[in-house]
């Protein structure tokens, strides 16, 4: 190594040293400098080598700091926290180095505490947010864009599934996203499959990421037409599927091996490009499942998988759509 990188990477040591402060106290976030497994620091070439966690939710039990929405109570948070200290636990050990936060239904249309984590780890996680359609959506998501966010949950429960993406709100959503390169994340059941469909036809360029298989086998086994709908979605060339949420899915039991037939499926219809990982915590970690049997079913156990597919699975698409 000559002397010149090594004085470069010294001086990249020490801003990032410079910029890091105390470690989370009781849930709050402040800033924090990012610890190899082994405890070192991590440098910048580390976590971009690392696996990327595709879909992840944080909470704090601070509800006087971080209020929660007004449906939800504090009774309703299970685990009652799950701070980022929390999750870098299990994450890191495994070759974790960055996540993808996605916005917690408990705090409503206040991303605050996803932003605040996220700015008190630099480099380390994206965001998912989740905005009010009705409220200037458009500005709103140029503004969060700015802040590190790279998404934006649409959620179709309790809607009616060939209706929920009408009108011109949804609308203006899409269109920014095709301008501004901001992913619409959904999570739907497999009946908004086809509204899902029809938006990409009427914007192509947008983004767009589906979340845990659209919940394909989440009521037991694999529906065949709910399987081919999700995979007709291939065509459209700008949409990507989070593989995730193994807990949920199918017979619900690690090692999670019944659903490497679906997986293959999404490989033959999307490639693994358009493919990435995500564990869903701290769901996935909760009772018999764990983040090591969740990494272990697309690092170890699918043998349908090149080294490539892997790469792009565990770390690339994630990196292309939520980091760049």
């Amino acid at each position: 190594m000559s002397k010149n990188r090594s004085r470069r990477e010294v001086l990249q040591f020490a801003v990032a040293s410079a910029a890091a402060g105390a470690l989370i106290v009781r849930g709050n976030v402040s800033q924090s400098a990012e610890k190899r497994p082994d405890g070192r620091n991590q440098c910048a070439g580390e976590k971009k080598s690392a696996y990327i966690d595709a879909h992840v939710h944080v909470w704090t039990g601070d509800t006087k700091q971080y209020p929660l929405a007004e449906r939800f109570k504090k009774a309703d948070m299970k685990p009652a926290t799950f701070t980022p200290e929390e999750l870098l636990a299990h994450a890191r050990p495994l070759g974790v180095g960055r996540i993808v936060l996605i916005q917690m239904s408990y705090y409503g249309f206040d991303n605050r505490y996803m932003l605040d984590v996220m700015k008190a780890h630099p480099g380390v996680f994206s965001g998912v947010a989740v905005i009010d359609p009705a409220d200037r959506p458009a500005a709103t998501m140029r503004s969060l864009k700015k802040q590190g966010v790279r998404g934006f949950r649409i959620v179709s429960d309790g809607k009616d599934a060939a209706r929920w993406l009408d009108g011109e709100a949804m609308a203006v959503m899409w269109r920014c996203g095709a301008e501004e390169k901001l992913a619409m994340c959904h999570l739907i059941n497999p009946d908004a499959l086809p509204s899902v469909d029809r938006m990409c036809g009427r914007f192509p360029d947008t983004p767009v990421v589906i979340d845990h298989f659209a919940r394909v086998g989440m009521k037991g086994p694999v529906d065949e037409k709910d399987l081919a709908n999700l995979c007709r979605l291939a065509r459209h060339e700008n949409v990507a599927v989070k593989v995730s949420a193994f807990y949920a899915l199918g017979k619900k039991k690690p090692p999670y091996d019944d659903l490497a037939g679906m997986t293959r499926r999404l490989i033959d219809a999307f490639g693994p490009k358009r493919l990435m990982w995500a564990t869903d915590c701290p769901f996935q970690v909760q009772g018999e499942h764990t983040y090591a049997a969740s990494l272990a079913l697309v690092k170890d156990r699918l043998d349908f998988l090149s080294a490539e597919d892997k790469d792009w699975m565990l770390r690339g698409t994630a990196e292309r759509v939520f980091f760049s």
